[in-house]
């Protein structure tokens, strides 16, 4: 099927319109100037009529008056109660007969024949022609608006597509709003919005293949190093165990770092996932109380807070574990023993705010730590937690940030800020 060009159909139709528009606009005030004529033309007959008939009453004579314009005589007709109009046509000329009561007990009626072949010629040879006349240039004035309202309401999806046509991965610009109506503000946010994702997407990626070849390579260097030291010559059996406890160690790590790329291929296939609705005011109740097993190994204490006592929304759950997971594993990970952890619920007229608060030693600020492989302190880890959590929250289209306290404690805020969702069968 053939593409149609956007431009061509809008202004097509817009020239269709308007050509509608004044060929009904012509033939309305045709008609309206042709009803206004003959209206003054009957009127006129009406009052000659009378006049007549009363002078009649007065001489108590009538006079017949035939010439070209007009023939009055008496007539019989015992069909009438009234007046009457009629419209013929008579050896080339038009006319209009007026039956008027002259005398109703013997049926005799006054008939007024008027030529109207000047009016008439008048109607269409001046107000039609001139109509028809004025038509043509009121079509190509038409025209010209048609081609020129096209090009101006067009000019900003031609502006959007000449930019987004441009664009790779290499040269993903920002669309400026200042030269878009209005209207096309929210799509040019949106677009904005989703070159930053895929701009953040691609400078991850590849430091993630880096990341990861250099994470992967450095054990299998030392195991290898290693392993050739030993087998050089015959050595202790503790010698051959502490090389081989060595390579195992370096498998573990190897092992964790495997299962986290791993887990971003889950996040990923996990933007597919279909949303379901909940009550996330119980459901995080409930994590809550799961984290509290894994932090008791530390003494650490786990509250819930939230300023709703339950709150209805649709959700892709695996996404917004994957993100309330990571922040309450870290928080447990840096908080000294002993401390606590508070998990805040906060929701407002259109948003969703949940709050993960430690008293851990806190974080650089300076520091991009949703990058691959950014770690912080001694805690064991490959570093790619925060660029999970980061993933599922571009998916969700949610927003997460992790900065010190500002209440002069040691430790940090990790916040998601979700957007309200009505639950599907309330919609």
């Amino acid at each position: 099927m053939e593409s149609k060009s956007i431009y061509k159909q809008f202004y097509s139709k817009l020239i269709i319109a308007t050509s509608l528009f004044i060929i009904t606009l012509s033939f309305i005030f045709y008609e309206y100037a042709r009803s206004t004529v003959y209206d003054d033309i009957q009127k006129n007959m009406l009052i000659h009529a009378e006049q007549l008939y009363k002078s009649s009453l007065s001489t108590n004579s009538f006079v017949p008056v035939e010439n070209d314009n007009i023939t009055i005589n008496l007539v019989e007709n015992i069909q009438l109660g009234n007046y009457k109009f009629l419209n013929y046509q008579k050896h080339g000329d038009y006319f209009i007969k007026l039956l008027y009561p002259f005398d109703l007990e013997n049926k005799l009626f006054l008939e007024i024949d008027k030529n109207i072949s000047f009016e008439r010629e008048l109607l269409y040879s001046v107000i039609f022609k001139n109509l028809f006349v004025l038509a043509i240039p009121g079509f190509i004035l038409m025209l010209i608006y048609s081609l020129i309202v096209s090009k101006s309401l067009l000019k900003p999806i031609i502006q959007i597509n000449k930019k987004l046509s441009n664009m790779d991965e290499n040269s993903l610009t920002q669309i400026d709003k200042k030269d878009l109506p209005i209207e096309f503000h929210s799509l040019a946010n949106s677009i904005n919005t989703l070159t930053n994702r895929i701009e953040t997407y691609v400078k991850f990626k590849k430091e993630l293949f880096i990341g990861a070849a250099h994470e992967l390579k450095t054990p299998l260097a030392v195991m290898k190093l290693k392993n050739e030291v030993t087998l050089r010559k015959k050595r202790e059996v503790e010698q051959y165990e502490e090389a081989l406890n060595l390579t195992v160690k370096q498998i573990d790590e190897m092992n964790k770092m495997i299962s986290s790329i791993l887990d971003i291929g889950r996040t990923e296939g996990a933007q597919f996932e279909q949303t379901i609705n909940l009550d996330l005011v119980e459901y995080i109740k409930k994590k809550t109380n799961d984290y509290r097993m894994l932090s008791a190994q530390k003494n650490i204490i786990i509250t819930f807070f939230s300023n709703v006592n339950h709150l209805n929304t649709s959700i892709q759950l695996t996404l917004f574990n994957q993100i309330l997971q990571n922040f309450v594993q870290n928080a447990i990970k840096f908080t000294p023993n002993e401390k606590s952890i508070s998990i805040r619920l906060k929701k407002t007229k259109e948003k969703i705010i949940i709050t993960v608060t430690d008293e851990g030693i806190g974080i650089p600020e300076d520091v991009d730590l949703f990058a691959p492989f950014k770690r912080i302190g001694n805690q064991s880890g490959v570093g790619l937690g925060l660029f999970l959590a980061k993933n599922a929250a571009d998916a969700l289209r949610a927003k997460i940030t992790l900065l010190n306290r500002d209440d002069q404690k040691s430790g940090c805020v990790a916040k998601l800020v979700l957007r309200c969702n009505t639950p599907k069968e309330l919609i």
